[in-house]
C-alpha cells in the first residue's frame, strides 16, 4: 500500500479495505509501527510502545465491523489494559500493571481495534499541556516547540502526525477539546455517563470526566461511539439512550439550528484574536448554512463555580495518590509526585467531606442552568481556548512559574470545563488555522444526551469546510 494511501485513509477507510480483502490488518499494523518508529522521536506521543502485543493481536483478528482491524493507541490514564503498564506519567504508578481491562477497553478490542501502545499523559491528567516529568514533553507536529495540549496531548499529536488515525483520549475539564484545538482535529466530549468508567470505578472526578477520542473524520468519531456507549452492569448512573446509531447521523440534515454564539469566557480570561476570529468565522459559516446566530450564553456564580470545581479535583488527586501508595506500602510525600500535582494534592487533604458535599451541589446547581439555556438554544458556539497553543514549558506541573502556569491554565480550560461539570456533549471541531500555522478549534455544545446533534452539525461543517487532508508540514 502506497504511504500516501495509509495517511489519507480515516480509521473506517482502512477498516473497509480489510473488510475487502485488499490489505490485512497485519499490514495496516505495520503501517502505522513504521510511522510511530519515524516520527514519534520527534514527538515523544508514544510513551509505552505494545508493538509485539499488537502484532499478536492482528495475526488472531477475525475482522468484522466500520472500525475492526485499525490501528488504535489508549491513553496512559483511565485505560488500563490487562497485562500492560498504565502509569499516568505518576512516579507511584510506575510498576503498575493492569489486572484486567476497563470496560471501555473491553469494548475497544470487540470493536477490532488493535491496540498498538499508550499515548501520553501529564501526570494524572492534570494539566492542558502533555509535558510530564516521567517522559518529557509531547511535541505538536504543528511546531515542535509548541504543546500539543492536555491531558490527552499524545493521543492528538500522534493523530496529527498521522501515525494512525484516530485515537483515544479521555475529558475532565477539555482535554479531548483542547489537544484537539491544538492539533487540528475533531474531538468530541461525550455526555457524562455515555460510556463506562469502570470496572474500577463508578466515575472520575465526580462525573465530570469521560472517555472517548480525536480523530481525523467526523464519521469515526461516530462509529467508536456506537462501539462502545452504554452502561455496564453495576454502573451508578447513565446517559440517556440515543435515539438510532450515531454513525446514521452522519450526513443526515441538522435542520435548522439556533446557534448561541458566546464570545466572553465565564471565568473572564482575555481572549486572543485569533480564538474570537474562529469563532466568529464558525459563525459566519454557520449562518451561511441556513441557522440562526444570536449573541447568548448561560449565566451562573462563576466564582462557585470554580471553587466547586477546585474541591473536586484536590479531592480525587489525593485519594488516588494516598490509595496507591497505600498498595505499595509506602508513606505518601511530596517527592512523590511532581510539584503542582503535589499542590493540589495538599489542598485535598485540607478540605472537608462538607466541603465536597457542597461542591457537588453547586456543581448540580450549574448543570441545571446550562439545561435551562439549552431550552432556547440548540448549539452554543464558542472558543475552544482562549489562546492558541502555549510554548512548551508554560504548562508544566513542575513550572517554577506557579502564577504563570494558573494563567495559562485559566485561558485554556476557560470555555471547555463548565460541560464537563453539567455533563453535555461538546466538541472541538478545526475550522482554524493562524498566520502561525498553528490550529485554532472551535467548540460546539449541544443540550445534554444529544451528541447526534452534534454529529449532524461536525458533518455539515466537515463538508463545507474539509480539514482531514490538512497535515503538518513535517510530514509533508
Amino acid at each position: 500500500m502506497a504511504i500516501a494511501e495509509y495517511e489519507k485513509l480515516d480509521a473506517m477507510g482502512l477498516s473497509a479495505l480489510i473488510a475487502k480483502r485488499q490489505l490485512t490488518v497485519s499490514e495496516v499494523l505495520e503501517e502505522a509501527i513504521a510511522r510511530a518508529e519515524k516520527r514519534n522521536p520527534e514527538i515523544n506521543a508514544i510513551t509505552v510502545p505494545l508493538y509485539d502485543l499488537a502484532r499478536q493481536t492482528a495475526k488472531a483478528s477475525s475482522p468484522a465491523g466500520p472500525l475492526a482491524g485499525a490501528p488504535f493507541l489508549l491513553k496512559d490514564l483511565g485505560a488500563p489494559l490487562a497485562g500492560t503498564r498504565t502509569t499516568g506519567s505518576s512516579k507511584l504508578f510506575a510498576d503498575f500493571v493492569a489486572p484486567h481491562d476497563a470496560t471501555i477497553v473491553a469494548r475497544y478490542r470487540a470493536a477490532g481495534l488493535v491496540t498498538f501502545g499508550k499515548s501520553a499523559s501529564p501526570e494524572m491528567g492534570l494539566a492542558p499541556s502533555t509535558e510530564p516529568a516521567m517522559f518529557g514533553p509531547c511535541r505538536n507536529p504543528w511546531n515542535l516547540g509548541y504543546s500539543s495540549g492536555g491531558s490527552s496531548g499524545g493521543s492528538a499529536a500522534a493523530v496529527a502526525a498521522r501515525i494512525l488515525p484516530m485515537a483515544h483520549a479521555t475529558d475532565g475539564g477539555g482535554s479531548i477539546r483542547i489537544p484537539a484545538s491544538a492539533c487540528g482535529l475533531f474531538g468530541v466530549k461525550p455526555t457524562r455517563a455515555r460510556n463506562p468508567s469502570g470496572p474500577d470505578v463508578g466515575e472520575g472526578w465526580g462525573g465530570q470526566s469521560v472517555g472517548h477520542c480525536v480523530s481525523i473524520s467526523v464519521r469515526d468519531s461516530a462509529a467508536l461511539l456506537d462501539a462502545t456507549a452504554g452502561p455496564d452492569i453495576g454502573d451508578p448512573y447513565w446517559a440517556p439512550p440515543p435515539a438510532g446509531k450515531f454513525i446514521d447521523e452522519v450526513g443526515r440534515d441538522p435542520g435548522k439550528l439556533r446557534v448561541a454564539l458566546c464570545l466572553e469566557p465565564w471565568n473572564g480570561e482575555p481572549v486572543d484574536v485569533e480564538c474570537r476570529q474562529a469563532a466568529e468565522d464558525a459563525a459566519k459559516l454557520c449562518q451561511s448554512l441556513g441557522h440562526t446566530v444570536t449573541i447568548a450564553r448561560p449565566t451562573f456564580d462563576a466564582d462557585a463555580f470554580r471553587e466547586a470545581t477546585r474541591v473536586l479535583v484536590a479531592a480525587n488527586v489525593y485519594a488516588s495518590l494516598a490509595a496507591r501508595a497505600k498498595v505499595i506500602g509506602k508513606k505518601l510525600e511530596a517527592t512523590d509526585a511532581e510539584p503542582l500535582t503535589w499542590s493540589l494534592a495538599e489542598l485535598g487533604i485540607k478540605y472537608t467531606a462538607a466541603d465536597y458535599a457542597a461542591a457537588i451541589t453547586t456543581i448540580h446547581r450549574v448543570g441545571r442552568i446550562v439545561a435551562r439555556f439549552f431550552v432556547q438554544h440548540d448549539i452554543l458556539l464558542t472558543p475552544t481556548m482562549c489562546s492558541p497553543p502555549w510554548p512548551l514549558g508554560v504548562l508544566t506541573l513542575s513550572s517554577k512559574d506557579t502564577d504563570g502556569y494558573l494563567v495559562a491554565v485559566n485561558r485554556s480550560i476557560a470555555f471547555t470545563s463548565l460541560f464537563n461539570a453539567a455533563g453535555n456533549p461538546a466538541m472541538s471541531v478545526p475550522l482554524h488555522w493562524a498566520p502561525s500555522g498553528l490550529p485554532v478549534g472551535v467548540q460546539f455544545v449541544a443540550p445534554f444526551g444529544d451528541e447526534a446533534r452534534l454529529f449532524r452539525l461536525a458533518a455539515q461543517l466537515e463538508e463545507a469546510k474539509p480539514w482531514k487532508d490538512k497535515r503538518p508540514a513535517m510530514i509533508g
